[in-house]
């Protein structure tokens, strides 16, 4: 990676800044950023990080290896038309942008470059994303390998096909605000069995970290440590049997394929706008 151009100075792209630039993988002063309006938030990612930011797209664009998308949906269109007479097939597009196929980007580009999408999780703010990347049929190995060094940065990397993003989405980019409402409910019933609040967090993280270490180190599969937890008769027997009654694994399973769902459909109503301008190839 020789220069890396990011369109859009979100959350998403600022915790991938960080990732570069902590870990070394590029000098700060060859990463480039735009976005829409904000002078704030370019002040901001100067300071912080040292990165150029700019509103030329020339600049911003020319000589350029790398190219990330990290707009919002609705302003990909806009976006790639902005930038389309500075694209050439040399460039790695990798797009964060949810819902939008790599044919999409591809079509309204009419060229025939590499583009990866990827699925981080807003867990890449502290490194602990669960990224998965799905390339196009023009990116080789080692612009896929460029888009996986760049995602180790805020966490770790999973390789797809495109196909499986919508239920990548449902799953883990999605997934820690399923962990978060988990944790909302053991808030309540630590403060409806008399336990202050600043005591069950402590608990409960501490729980979660532990359980997390123990499924990632130990060869045993859930349902093996669950059942090395629960004795019969004894109290997480007791718990486990309040949470079958109310059906929770379903619950979970229902969720998980309803956002998959909600994740398709958004991703076809987006391609059927911008197949309007798609060249045909």
């Amino acid at each position: 990676m020789k220069k890396i151009a990011f369109i859009g100075a979100g959350s998403m792209a600022e915790a991938i800044i960080s990732g570069l630039v902590t870990q070394q993988v590029i000098d700060s002063a060859n990463i480039f950023v735009t976005n829409k309006s904000s002078d704030e938030r370019f002040d901001y990612l100067k300071r912080e990080y040292g990165v150029t930011a700019t509103r030329s797209l020339q600049q911003l664009l020319q000589d350029a290896d790398l190219v990330v998308l990290a707009v919002k949906p609705k302003d990909i269109l806009e976006t790639m038309q902005s930038i389309k007479e500075y694209i050439h097939e040399e460039m790695l597009f990798i797009s964060v942008v949810a819902g939008v196929h790599t044919t999409s980007l591809e079509g309204i580009a009419d060229k025939q470059v590499s583009i990866v999408r990827a699925m981080p999780n807003t867990s890449a703010a502290v490194g602990r994303s669960a990224t998965a990347l799905a390339a196009n049929s023009h990116t080789d190995e080692v612009q896929l390998q460029t888009a996986i060094t760049l995602f180790e940065t805020v966490g770790s990397v999973s390789i797809v096909e495109e196909t499986q993003l919508d239920a990548v989405t449902g799953l883990s980019g999605s997934g820690p605000a399923y962990i978060y409402y988990l944790v909302e409910a053991l808030e309540k019933s630590a403060e409806s069995i008399g336990l202050d609040s600043e005591t069950a967090k402590q608990l409960i993280l501490q729980t979660l970290i532990g359980a997390a270490e123990m499924l990632q180190k130990s060869p045993k599969t859930p349902a093996v440590l669950r059942k090395e937890v629960t004795s019969p008769g004894g109290t997480t027997e007791a718990g486990l049997k309040a949470l079958q009654a109310h059906q929770v694994q379903e619950a979970f399973i229902a969720c998980v394929e309803e956002a998959t769902e909600q994740s398709k459909w958004m991703g076809n109503q987006i391609s059927k706008e911008l197949a309007k301008y798609v060249v045909p190839q």
